[in-house]
């Protein structure tokens, strides 16, 4: 039985155990390419060196209100995030986008997981995996696939903050990290 290519779980995930699946038995694998994107831990404390980068240059004044460890490390807090998705439309646009990367790129196998439902900071959420017989392929394929699935893939993204729920909206450097593969982004 062959390895689906999309997987969308609220289960986490196993880089090695997928990897391993996905170049079994194929001789023809010389390279393979992951990328594992995870929940940013974004209430961490600055570290003692991101603190003093946001001090004023040495001589200058700290006015008040200036910079501080208190107000760095609270900006952009997130609590938890949740993502949802319509299940079978969301498999097939990703399946779509692995066709497209198969046909520009020369690679044998890809693998893309992608979770659902309610994530904590440093959680796991999504894994592209892409085999080929040399790396620059599988590279670009794997970065190909990211800036599609960032942009194109129907998914929706709510944050919980300290200020309450928020949906997040698409950026525009993912829009032009799509664009550079020659595709416009559809998002509104």
């Amino acid at each position: 039985m062959a390895l689906s290519r999309v997987l969308i779980t609220t289960e986490d995930f196993n880089l090695a155990d997928e990897v391993a699946v996905l170049r079994a038995n194929d001789s023809r694998v010389g390279a393979v390419c992951t990328f594992t994107g995870t929940v940013r831990d974004r209430n961490m404390a600055p570290t003692l060196a991101t603190a003093c980068a946001a001090l004023p240059p040495e001589g200058a004044e700290l006015a008040r209100g200036g910079p501080s460890l208190r107000s760095s490390a609270q900006q952009g807090e997130v609590l938890s995030m949740e993502l949802e998705h319509y299940p079978g439309m969301t498999e097939k646009a990703i399946e779509a986008m692995i066709d497209e990367a198969m046909v520009r790129f020369d690679i044998f196998g890809v693998r893309v997981i992608h979770r659902v439902g309610l994530l904590q900071p440093l959680d796991q959420v999504v894994m592209v995996a892409v085999t080929s017989a040399h790396r620059g392929e599988s590279f670009k394929a794997c970065e190909f696939l990211m800036d599609y699935l960032k942009t194109q893939a129907p998914f929706w993204k709510k944050e919980q903050t300290p200020e309450g729920a928020r949906w997040v909206d698409a950026r525009v450097s993912d829009d032009a990290a799509l664009a550079k593969w020659g595709i416009q982004a559809t998002n509104g």
